[in-house]
């Protein structure tokens, strides 16, 4: 979707996402709904953010599969204030330093004492996340709960030939900064 400007797939993916929100079992009954933002350049170049289509595809899910739950769409809850070069390839370390003070909240009255809920697409090592999260609990969030549609794994694999046959076992790596990681 974030690529290849596959932006229907958003719909399916945020129906799925709130699914998963549901089964939270300490789930506020008022959220508002904040997307990860993208700097303005980033937007302009990609034409949409992955984050915002997810969060208006979940909202409308979470409306239609759970009518008594209150939840608001607040866009412009949190701004990206300066560009960030992209996560992808960064280690854990260089990840949070490039998210560090990233992102600012405009208008802080509009969060004060709400239960956030932070949509993102991806949660790798977890610093864009932080990064929101800090600057969102800072400007006087009650709490903040993250949501995305994939979490990356490292594996390491172990591959052994028998005969014609190819065994793979896979063995999960965490996502850690000490941690060596393998591509």
């Amino acid at each position: 979707m974030k690529y290849d400007g596959l932006t229907p797939v958003a719909r399916r993916l945020g129906s799925l996402l709130a699914q998963q929100i549901l089964a939270i079992p300490d789930l506020p009954g008022n959220l508002l709904v904040v997307p990860v933002p993208l700097y303005r350049s980033k937007r302009r170049q990609r034409g949409f953010n992955q984050a915002d289509l997810l969060a208006r595809a979940t909202v409308h899910a979470l409306r239609r599969q759970s009518p008594g739950l209150r939840v608001k769409l607040v866009p412009g809850a949190l701004r990206r204030h300066r560009a960030t070069e992209s996560q992808a390839g960064l280690s854990p370390h260089q990840r949070r330093a490039n998210m560090r003070g990233a992102f600012l909240v405009p208008s802080p009255e509009r969060i004060a004492g709400r239960d956030i809920l932070l949509i993102d697409d991806i949660y790798t090592t977890g610093a864009t996340a932080r990064a929101c999260s800090l600057a969102l609990k800072r400007a006087g969030a009650a709490s903040v709960r993250v949501a995305t549609v994939a979490r990356a794994q490292k594996y390491e694999a172990t591959i052994r030939f028998s005969g014609s046959q190819v065994e793979e076992d896979k063995v999960e790596i965490p996502m850690h900064e000490n941690v060596a990681m393998w591509g």
